[in-house]
């Protein structure tokens, strides 16, 4: 049996993983006969907000822990993170991914990349497996690996700050992947666009699908 590595964000599309996204590329891996492990970094979110006002709250949270709630416990520290004993590795969208695991969303091209999750990228790529980015998660992929074909959709302002990184954006819309053949890696919009949660469940299909055919 296939088993992908999730990496996961925080819990909520504010400030942590977008909980549809997350939770509908498990579903995907499950109902394709695959199995998941579900990662995070155990450090602090960027910032906690409400997700009712979408203002900043007065608070801090762990990425790890506020994961899990996603992950319903089972999840390991990025850390721990082998790429030999998985088959693939994905990131859902969701602010987290932008905020938490790199500083994309407060920084643009100069942003940082969280060390675990560098490492995490390249030792995959290394190996030779796959790596699924959904959202705005092909923004990290692109900071880690530069000249790399990605969609983050139609969002002209973020895929120029993409294309700043050295990546070559394509155009895309609901469902449709970008597969990058040199890193295989697999990239889709989802909530870059405008989305029903149906179209997000296509889009996590399609790239767990690309994955599976890839391993």
């Amino acid at each position: 049996m296939k088993k992908i590595a999730v990496v996961l964000a925080g819990n909520g599309v504010f400030d942590g993983s977008e909980i549809h996204e997350a939770t509908l590329t498990l579903l995907a891996i499950d109902q394709k006969g695959a199995e998941y492990q579900c990662f995070a970094p155990d450090v602090n979110q960027a910032h906690v907000v409400n997700h009712i006002t979408g203002e900043e709250m007065a608070e801090t949270r762990n990425v790890l822990i506020e994961a899990a709630r996603i992950a319903r416990g089972n999840i390991k520290a990025l850390s721990e993170y082998n790429a030999a004993n998985y088959d693939a590795i994905v990131f859902p969208g969701g602010f987290g991914a932008a905020k938490n695991l790199c500083t994309f969303a407060f920084d643009g091209p100069e942003c940082k990349v969280n060390r675990d999750v560098e490492n995490a990228i390249r030792n995959t790529v290394v190996a030779e497996k796959p790596v699924g980015a959904l959202c705005i998660s092909p923004a990290l992929i692109a900071k880690v690996l530069g000249d790399v074909r990605v969609t983050i959709g139609q969002d002209q302002e973020t895929a120029d700050s993409i294309e700043t990184l050295g990546a070559t954006h394509v155009k895309t819309s609901h469902g449709e992947i970008v597969y990058d053949e040199k890193y295989k890696v697999i990239t889709t919009p989802c909530y870059m666009l405008e989305a029903s949660i149906s179209q997000i469940a296509t889009g996590a299909n399609n790239v767990i699908g690309k994955i599976l055919e890839l391993a």
